[in-house]
């Protein structure tokens, strides 16, 4: 008689999540910060002595987003660009691109499930047509940023190579915000503090200016400090 496979992971709150069948309760928005913060792009090669973690370019293509808007953004669309990767830091997770054509539709599956059972926690609206290519537009703009100024692509490289077609930026928008180095990588623990306080200040603004719709049976977002678990 065999056992059932395990198919969930343990949450560094102690929550499980179920990989195969997650739900909104499987995690705290501390979890996530920090599974953002310790899951890294581009396969972890940097040019810097620390990696670049989703959770730092997952704000970095949401001030694109909104720099690029020119009335700005609603806290709720601000939070989908957030959270537009948050299924990678639930797995752990970021494949490199070259790499997706060969885990194949289990692999996908599994993906567009977690990013379902995050847009149900948060009550994120669907992409419409129109944003997802202005979401896709900041997001390729960051990667091709970070391909040079993280990774060490040259321009050329990107546009050739890489496929971009959007030109690398120079300045990088988390500098006016954070006062930090140029295009350096953050400490997790830093990136996820950084992610964590962007999550509850958005979440809290939905709460209090558009009223936030809490998905039924679950209970609300509630913050949550990633140094403690």
């Amino acid at each position: 008689m065999t056992s059932k496979a395990r198919a969930w992971v343990r949450m560094p709150s102690g929550r499980r999540l179920d990989l195969l069948n997650p739900t909104p309760f499987d995690w705290d928005d501390g979890d996530l910060a920090l599974g953002l913060a310790r899951t890294y792009r581009w396969g972890g090669h940097s040019v810097w002595p620390l990696p670049l973690s989703v959770a730092q370019h997952s704000i970095t293509v949401m001030l694109l987003r909104r720099n690029a808007s020119p009335t700005g953004l609603d806290p709720r669309s601000e939070l989908r660009e957030l959270l537009h990767d948050a299924e990678e830091g639930l797995l752990g997770f970021d494949c490199i691109s070259v790499l997706k054509p060969f885990l194949g539709e289990g692999f996908r599956a599994l993906s567009a499930r977690l990013e379902e059972a995050v847009f149900r926690r948060y009550a994120l609206p669907a992409w419409t047509v129109e944003d997802k290519k202005a979401h896709k537009r900041a997001d390729r703009i960051a990667a091709a940023s970070e391909a040079v100024h993280v990774v060490g692509w040259t321009p050329e490289e990107v546009r050739r190579t890489l496929k971009i077609p959007f030109k690398p930026r120079a300045v990088d928008p988390l500098v006016a915000r954070y006062g930090c180095t140029a295009w350096e990588p953050w400490p997790p623990q830093q990136a996820a503090q950084r992610f964590l306080a962007e999550l509850e200040r958005l979440v809290t603004q939905i709460r209090r200016g558009t009223g936030y719709t809490t998905p039924p049976g679950l209970v609300p977002p509630t913050p949550s400090n990633p140094t403690s678990v």
